[in-house]
């Protein structure tokens, strides 16, 4: 596919006002015949619904994606970076899957039923995650949810056995590209 591509420079945890702007940002140029989307992305993570929003997003949009971690591909930030077609890192990058977690607030008190509720959500977001991580890297949900579980740290070139990248890359774009910042 060839035509406009824009350069999306993701350098914030992902949250709903993050993957809000990054949709607008898509929104906006795919009216403006933008058929190439390069997202590079250096993220801590963040909220699982954003992050699995923002790559269902992603994976349904009328354009190429492309994602390129410049940095950190952490939790979450590793579901975005999954939605790109093609996949590259530069050579001194991280990637870290592990596990959620649930947050309470001091002095929370919750009902059985709402822990199990909670209980609930956490192995439905570990499957989400594992599914999307391995529908994109060659693996089975199994063998991402044990990684998952053993909290793996990745650099690229590891990264690259696994499947997450296809190419380790150090240019991100070429000069005079279209870069437009979430941060």
């Amino acid at each position: 596919m060839s035509g406009k591509i824009v350069y999306i420079k993701f350098f914030t945890e992902i949250d709903k006002n993050s993957i809000k702007s990054l949709m607008n940002i898509i929104e906006q140029k795919l009216r403006e015949e933008t058929t190439k989307f390069v997202i590079l992305i250096s993220s801590s993570g963040g909220n699982v619904f954003a992050g699995v929003t923002g790559y269902n997003f992603l994976k349904g949009i009328p354009a190429e994606v492309e994602t390129h971690n410049f940095g950190s591909a952490i939790s979450i930030a590793l579901v975005l970076f999954c939605a790109g077609k093609k996949r590259l890192s530069v050579p001194h990058a991280t990637f870290l899957l592990h596990g959620v977690q649930a947050n309470f607030q001091q002095g929370a008190a919750l009902e059985e039923k709402q822990l199990e509720e909670r209980l609930k959500g956490l192995k439905l977001d570990m499957e989400n995650i594992a599914g999307i991580i391995a529908a994109n890297t060659g693996k089975s949900e199994q063998e991402v949810m044990k990684a998952m579980l053993e909290r793996t740290t990745l650099n690229p070139e590891e990264a690259l056995k696994f499947g997450l990248v296809h190419e380790i890359k150090e240019p991100l774009f070429e000069k005079g590209a279209e870069i437009v910042s979430i941060q």
